[in-house]
């Protein structure tokens, strides 16, 4: 008699337990799951320290200590073609390089090239903002910043309107939607000021 009393206690206890957990479950069932959103790595950015590039080529400028200098190496790449390539952040600024000669024509057909290479951006760009800078030398530079996804975020090209002519290019070797690299593509918009109002011409 007694076992049966102790069942029956042990049944009734079970039974007020699954009443109290029952609506908990329900609940926890019928409730919407967010999924939490993709997350990036966190971007560590190099300390903004800088050298000199080599005497080897015709203009001068500072870039980062964290950079890398690189020789281009695509099919059309000139002698004194460059490309300054930071590992960390995959971004690399490409550098190209024209002597004028002192020919009004070449140089229209190079600035005529620029602005065209900067245009083809137009089909997935936002937005393109061009503005023209003086450098703390005296220097002029023709700056167009990019918006949206598009695969250069911001571009210059700079001229003594006699001898040298070059042009620059950001880049970055990612897949990752532009949105996500802003703080990068700010960085390295930075980096390339550097760039332009450091530039010297050697002859």
């Amino acid at each position: 008699m007694r076992n049966k009393f102790y069942t029956l206690h042990i049944l009734r206890r079970s039974l007020a337990l699954s009443i109290l957990v029952a609506p908990l479950l329900l609940t926890s069932c019928t409730t919407d799951y967010q999924p939490k959103p993709k997350g990036y790595n966190r971007l560590v950015l190099p300390k903004q320290e800088y050298r000199a590039l080599p005497d080897s080529l015709p203009y001068q400028f500072e870039y980062s200590k964290y950079a890398r200098l690189l020789k281009d190496t695509s099919w059309i790449s000139e002698r004194h073609w460059v490309e300054i390539y930071y590992p960390e952040l995959k971004a690399n600024i490409h550098i190209t390089y024209k002597k004028v000669g002192g020919k009004e024509a070449v140089l229209k057909e190079l600035m005529n090239d620029a602005y065209n290479l900067t245009s083809k951006q137009q089909i997935k760009a936002n937005a393109i903002d061009e503005t023209i800078t003086q450098t703390p030398s005296g220097k002029t530079a023709i700056i167009a910043e990019i918006a949206g996804e598009v695969p250069s975020q911001f571009q210059f090209t700079m001229t003594d309107s006699s001898k040298n002519f070059l042009r620059g290019a950001l880049y970055f070797n990612t897949r990752v939607q532009n949105d996500s690299l802003a703080p990068a593509i700010e960085f390295m918009k930075k980096e390339t000021m550097h760039l332009i109002n450091t530039l010297q011409w050697k002859k």
